[in-house]
């Protein structure tokens, strides 16, 4: 029994023995977890991470790319302010009928151009006819005085009728020439920017070229001589107008260069302070500031809300660069400079602008070539390495 069992563990160590001498070299040969290197990144061009982008030259031109010099400029101080679109005041004018009366027609519509001169409406007014009549009576009354006057001063020159007569007759010529003056005064008044016509109708007509902002006459309506009737505007040239509060307004004065810009149009406009009220609005407690601008379109509408920027003075920057060579790269405004294989992404700390310049404070030296139309070309292509990278 015994001789059994030894010779049982005896085949059991050679077997053992001959495994493990199996299994040697496969473990020789595979190498440990810990030492299995991955297979090496492969490098991105351009070191995105770093904010480096290589191009070359041919690259560079491709991409549109345009480069401009940082350097001293003078810029100018702004002031920026809500303001608003109005209507041209010395060039909108509120149109009454001359005189009483009862509407025969309109001839215009709400929102027309129209031109100096032209028919606005025709009314027909007893006033006219009254005034027509006392003309005609003291033109007949003039022509009796003076044939009255001719033939006594003819009697009195011969001493046929006595002086008394022949001043009394002048006196009479005198009144009568008055009386026809007065007469045709009061048709004048009539008249302006209406054409009288015969009997008692007369035409209102436009005093100047310009669009018909409101209209509140209608065919049949009874009119007084201080009715509104029309509001003509000449939209060539509107009104920017804002408020200044009082502790600016010693860096507004007439005469400065203002710019005004709309949002909503996507454009701006050049003009210059037309005038600074004295007083202070009860409410607004602000200066009222109008500029005068040339609107040959009509695209600037009253109504319009705008914002003003007031150049209110200019100082000298050391270093400036357009405002097109800004971009925002991780948060941070930030200029792609000119470098031998490519760009450079370098964060800057901005200051002023003006003028489609901007201030450089930190980060940019004088005379350093960055790019300006591209330059968010060359941020997207900055993101796209990054984004490779990180995968």
């Amino acid at each position: 029994m015994d001789k059994k069992r030894s010779l049982v563990v005896a085949v059991s160590a050679v077997l053992g023995l001959g495994l493990a001498v199996l299994l040697l070299p496969e473990l020789s040969v595979a190498p440990a977890a810990s030492q299995v290197k991955a297979p090496a990144a492969q490098e991105q061009p351009g070191h995105a991470e770093q904010g480096h982008l290589e191009l070359s030259p041919e690259q560079i031109q491709a991409a549109g790319v345009e480069l401009a010099v940082a350097g001293p400029r003078r810029l100018k101080r702004l002031l920026s302010l809500p303001g608003e679109i109005r209507f041209d005041e010395d060039r909108t004018s509120h149109i009454v009928p001359r005189a009483a009366g009862v509407v025969e027609s309109v001839r215009v519509n709400l929102g027309q151009s129209i031109k100096r001169g032209e028919l606005l409406a025709v009314i027909a007014s007893q006033q006219v006819s009254d005034q027509r009549s006392e003309l005609a009576a003291a033109g007949r009354r003039l022509e009796l005085a003076r044939t009255t006057f001719e033939r006594e001063r003819q009697l009195w020159i011969d001493q046929i009728s006595a002086e008394q007569d022949y001043l009394l007759a002048r006196q009479n010529l005198q009144e009568a020439q008055i009386a026809l003056n007065n007469a045709r005064q009061k048709m004048n008044a009539l008249s302006g920017s209406a054409q009288l016509l015969g009997g008692n109708r007369y035409e209102m007509r436009a005093p100047f070229d310009g669009v018909v902002v409101e209209k509140h006459l209608s065919v049949g309506e009874v009119v007084s001589d201080n009715s509104a009737a029309f509001t003509l505007s000449d939209l060539s040239r509107v009104w920017a107008t804002f408020g200044v509060f009082p502790q600016d307004l010693d860096k507004v004065r007439v005469g400065q260069p203002v710019t005004v810009s709309s949002s909503e149009l996507g454009t701006q406009v050049q003009g210059r302070v037309a005038y600074v009220g004295s007083l202070l609005g009860e409410q607004s407690r602000t200066a009222p500031v109008r500029v005068t601008l040339a609107n040959p379109d009509e695209a600037w509408r009253p109504g319009l809300f705008v914002s003003v920027q007031v150049a209110t003075e200019a100082f000298d920057v050391p270093v400036t660069v357009p405002q097109t060579a800004i971009q925002t790269v991780e948060d941070r405004p930030s200029v792609f400079v000119r470098v031998a294989e490519g760009f450079q992404a370098t964060p800057v700390v901005i200051g002023a602008s003006d003028d489609g310049f901007v201030e450089v404070r930190e980060g940019l030296a004088v005379g350093a070539r960055v790019a300006t139309r591209g330059s968010f070309t060359l941020k997207s292509e900055l993101g796209k390495g990054s984004a490779d990278h990180g995968h």
